[in-house]
C-alpha cells in the first residue's frame, strides 16, 4: 500500500523501465514501504524477458511488461508500441532506471519534462556507457551519479539532482561501481520524492524546483531534501 502523498495530493503514479537487476527499482520499493515515498506503482516494463527488476516488480504486485525488439522491424516501432503500452498505465512519471536502449525521439516527445534517467556519472561528463572506467582512465578524484531529464540527446537532458563520491587509490571500475550504488538509490529515491511532492517541473526555461530556476543540479546531502 502507498504512503499518503503530502497535503491532499494522490500518490505520484510512476512507471519505470529496466534492462537489469532493478536494484533502484527495489530502492523505490522500499523507499514506499516505509512509508517515504508516496508513490504508486502502475508497470515495471523491460526489454529483456528474463530481467531480474520484472521479478522484484513481481514480488511487490506491481505490473509487469516485458517486450522483446527483436519482434519489431525497427527500433521507432518497438518504442512506439512500448510507449503506447506505457501511456495506457497513466503513469505521471516515467523513470529510466538501467534501461539499455536509446529511445526514438518521436516516442519521447510526448513525454517532455515526465520522464527521468539515473545515469552513473557527474553529467555532462560521460554519457553513454562505460562511465565508471572512463572516470577512471581520466584520473577523476571525483565521481557520481545524475538524474536528468530525458530528452532526444543521449544522457543530455536537464539534470536535476547528483550524488558525488570520492575516487580513492585502487580503484577498480567494478569497486567504483559498486561503493557508488548505494548513492545511487538515495538519490534516484529523493529526487522521486521531490516529483512526488509536485515541487519539480521542466519548462522551456530548464528546471523549476518550487518554481524558481535551479540554478545547479541538486546535491545528495547537501542541497536535495532526503524523505526521512
Amino acid at each position: 500500500m502507498a504512503a499518503d502523498a503530502p497535503g491532499d495530493a494522490a500518490p505520484l503514479r510512476l512507471a519505470l523501465l529496466a534492462s537489469g537487476r532493478g536494484s533502484n527499482l527495489q530502492a523505490l520499493i522500499d523507499a514506499r514501504a516505509a512509508g517515504v515515498l508516496p508513490v504508486e506503482f502502475v508497470l515495471v516494463a523491460s526489454d529483456r524477458v528474463h530481467a531480474h527488476a520484472l521479478r522484484r516488480a513481481e514480488a511487490a504486485g506491481i505490473e509487469t511488461l516485458a517486450l522483446d525488439p527483436k519482434r519489431f522491424a525497427t527500433r521507432a516501432a518497438y518504442d512506439a508500441e512500448l510507449f503506447g503500452r506505457v501511456a495506457q498505465a497513466r503513469p505521471e512519471l516515467v523513470v529510466l532506471a538501467g534501461f539499455m536502449r536509446i529511445i526514438d525521439p518521436a516516442a519521447l516527445a510526448p513525454w517532455q519534462g515526465r520522464i527521468v534517467n539515473i545515469h552513473p556519472s557527474l553529467l555532462p561528463k560521460y554519457p553513454g556507457l562505460h562511465t565508471h572506467r572512463r572516470a577512471l582512465e581520466a584520473g577523476d578524484a571525483r565521481h557520481g551519479a545524475t538524474v536528468h531529464f530525458v530528452t532526444a540527446e543521449l544522457d543530455g537532458g536537464p539534470p536535476i539532482a547528483q550524488a558525488v563520491i570520492d575516487v580513492v587509490a585502487g580503484d577498480t571500475p567494478d569497486a567504483l561501481a559498486e561503493r557508488l550504488l548505494a548513492h545511487e538509490h538515495r538519490l534516484l529515491v529523493a529526487t522521486v520524492a521531490l516529483f512526488a511532492a509536485r515541487r519539480l517541473v521542466l519548462d522551456e526555461g530548464g528546471v523549476l524546483l518550487d518554481g524558481a530556476p535551479l540554478a545547479a543540479p541538486l546535491r545528495l546531502d547537501a542541497t536535495l531534501p532526503t524523505p526521512a
